[in-house]
């Protein structure tokens, strides 16, 4: 077995060979630490990396393993956490010059869990600053590049997580997702990445109570982010928000024949480039093809949905970043300092108006969801956007149309508005860039298991990503 096909060898089944004392952590490490080095010059996903530690981890593993002693259910896989979130001990920058590396004095849930199921952290995955952006670059890093074509990004702000995944340089990873962070890099890398329902996984304070946060995972099939969703959901005592109980989702699923499926190319408003509109109708068809009824609908949403979005973004986010300002402004970047600009010049009218918008959006979506069994529509409204692209600065077209450069070329922040509905995004093609597009499957408040019995059943029928060299990016 080659080191490439250790280093996109599914989680899963790294964890089946673990078992059956085939493959080794240590030879899976090793081999994931080597491609790490050798992608580091193009691809930057990493932060801080932990390679010795890991090397130890992954030795305890295999000690583990040899012993038939009992295992975690993600014991000797290396996996890539954003560096937003806390281990103990360990640095964390928010992509910022103002965090100075500043060294945990706790470990987040999420971690401790992915942690105490034998996870092992061998690095922390790149982050726009405060991840407030739908691409990855920063003063602190520099800029993180899309493993399928290094001109352009693979997205945000969990961009680093995707592109370790997409490089081959861990096996599975974590996100966060306030206005489509999991979902956008997913779309770009080829992936699957998961955006729960509000409260299903814990968060860190104060943005767990911010119904548009979720953290979630990131995987290169369907089955491995089950694997990562499965360990990091649950209640927490200490996030008020999370639900009980705790959500264990399935491995197998039944079939989709007979599913009545809703489909929207724009959702309303957005503009949408042809590639991602050729590669979400053949997606369509892959669907009709496992016997569902595939309908167009019309969610009689419009432009003022992304407006509310952003909104709501900068009266609760930017406005937390604006405190930074005054002493650290020169210090931010320039779409960092911009946001909270933004948010300063919020109004409490103005945050209670998103909630009106956002109201009104699930009069028609919720009835819908009463009707159908899931939606579909594109993730990114345009494969992606250049590596070092600055919204402060730079302007993005679609089909000849300029569109809101934060977050108009992605449609992913109307379901971060209607937060209690499940969100995976799935992979539908490459556009002629080379770049992936992707699919969300947006299922019923809380019905969680629906979005991965339509993906399992699409997965399976067009076949999974990175299995070979026809199907990851040639670095």
């Amino acid at each position: 077995m080659t080191d490439l096909d250790l280093c996109y060898m599914p989680a899963s089944e790294a964890l089946r060979l673990f078992k059956a004392k085939k493959l080794s952590p240590v030879d899976l490490m090793q081999a994931t630490i080597r491609r790490a080095e050798a992608t580091k010059p193009t691809i930057n996903c990493f932060t801080f990396t932990h390679f010795d530690e890991a090397m130890d981890l992954a030795r305890k593993a295999e000690a583990k393993y040899a012993k038939g002693a009992r295992t975690g259910a993600l014991e000797g896989l290396p996996i890539g956490i954003k560096d937003e979130s806390y281990i103990k001990g360990k640095p964390t920058s928010n992509g910022s010059l103002l965090s100075k590396d500043a060294i945990g004095g706790h470990t987040s849930t999420m971690n401790e869990r992915i942690i105490k199921a034998g996870g092992i952290v061998h690095a922390r995955t790149a982050t726009p600053e405060f991840s407030c952006a739908g691409y990855t670059w920063s003063r602190r890093w520099g800029v993180t590049r899309n493993p399928w074509n290094p001109d352009f990004t693979p997205g945000g702000s969990s961009g680093g997580s995707a592109a370790t995944l997409a490089s081959g340089t861990s096996s599975i990873a974590t996100g966060s997702d306030i206005a489509g962070s999991i979902r956008i890099p997913a779309s770009a890398c080829g992936l699957v990445g998961f955006k729960p329902p509000y409260g299903r996984n814990p968060d860190e304070p104060p943005f767990n109570l911010d119904f548009y946060c979720h953290t979630g995972p990131l995987a290169r099939n369907v089955g491995d982010a089950i694997l990562l969703q499965n360990v990091m959901s649950g209640p927490s005592p200490l996030d008020i928000a999370t639900l009980r109980p705790k959500l264990r989702l399935p491995l197998d699923y039944k079939p989709i024949k007979g599913w009545k499926i809703a489909f929207s190319m724009d959702l309303g408003s957005f503009e949408v480039d042809a590639d991602v509109r050729k590669n979400t109708l053949a997606a369509c068809d892959v669907f009709r093809s496992l016997g569902a009824t595939v309908e167009e609908v019309d969610l009689g949403w419009g432009d003022d949905v992304l407006k509310a979005g952003m909104a709501y973004l900068e009266h609760l986010f930017g406005a937390s970043l604006s405190q930074l300002l005054k002493e650290h402004g020169k210090d931010m970047t320039t779409y960092a300092r911009q946001f909270a600009e933004d948010g300063q010049k919020s109004k409490a009218a103005d945050f209670v108006g998103t909630l009106d918008v956002a109201a009104r959006m699930y009069q028609t979506l919720g009835p819908l969801l009463e009707t159908y069994d899931v939606l579909i529509c594109p993730t990114n409204a345009l494969p992606s956007v250049p590596a070092e692209f600055d919204q402060t600065t730079g302007t993005v077209e679609i089909n000849g149309k300029q569109v809101n450069p934060s977050l108009g070329w992605v449609m992913t922040t109307p379901f971060n508005m209607m937060s209690r509905c499940p969100v995976l995004s799935v992979p539908s093609g490459r556009a002629a860039s080379g770049v992936p597009t992707g699919i969300q499957i947006v299922g019923r408040t809380y019905c969680d298991a629906d979005v991965f019995r339509a993906a399992m059943a699409y997965e399976t029928a067009k076949g999974q990503w990175y299995t070979n060299t026809e199907t990851r990016p040639s670095l």
